[in-house]
């Protein structure tokens, strides 16, 4: 195990989700199918964070953190809140697997959408492992950027969890955002 990964609490990130520290005895993880976890960082300030999403955009307009867009900017704003320059930050990308035959690939979609919002964003990706059929484990150290990536051998679970979180997404009922939720766009 590389050193910086040493004498960490590892914080799980669930799809949907999105977590942002400063604390360099933090690292992130998450297991990643189709979805994307977008792992940014400015290792200048020593702060950064992990988001997984599981679609690149709501077909109902959904305002969640399950989405591509909406998950983007709730890590961004939240690293910059946490004293991140917007000059430094850098990006490393994981996940977007076809995790199916039987389903479009969400996940080549989903890669597409992130490196594409970087790209506009003006964030650059210094890595990224995408694409592929097999599922992934990350593991990030947001404060310094160091990630760590392997292969999950029985992934048959994480595919159908995958699908039956899709159909879920497409047939749960559009939200709006809270009023006091305090998120800039950009």
């Amino acid at each position: 195990m590389s050193t910086v990964f040493q004498n960490t609490s590892t914080v799980t990130v669930l799809q949907g989700d999105y977590k942002v520290t400063t604390d360099p005895k933090v690292a992130f993880s998450t297991v990643l199918g189709s979805c994307i976890a977008a792992c940014i960082y400015d290792e200048k300030v020593g702060v950064g964070g992990m988001n997984h999403f599981l679609l690149a955009s709501s077909s109902g307009g959904g305002v969640s953190a399950r989405y591509g867009v909406h998950a983007m900017e709730l890590l961004i704003n939240g690293i910059m809140k946490k004293g991140a320059q917007r000059s430094n930050l850098k990006a490393k990308v994981f996940g977007g697997a076809k995790m199916s035959a039987n389903l479009s690939d969400i996940g080549a979609n989903n890669a597409d959408f992130v490196q594409r919002f970087l790209r506009d964003e003006g964030i650059p990706v210094i890595s990224s492992s995408v694409g592929g059929t097999s599922a992934r484990r990350v593991r990030f150290h947001a404060c310094s950027g160091a990630a760590q990536q392997t292969h999950v051998a029985d992934d048959r679970r994480l595919g159908e969890e995958e699908r039956a979180a899709v159909a879920r997404t497409q047939a749960a009922p559009v939200r709006k955002p809270a009023a006091a939720d305090n998120v800039t766009l950009f």
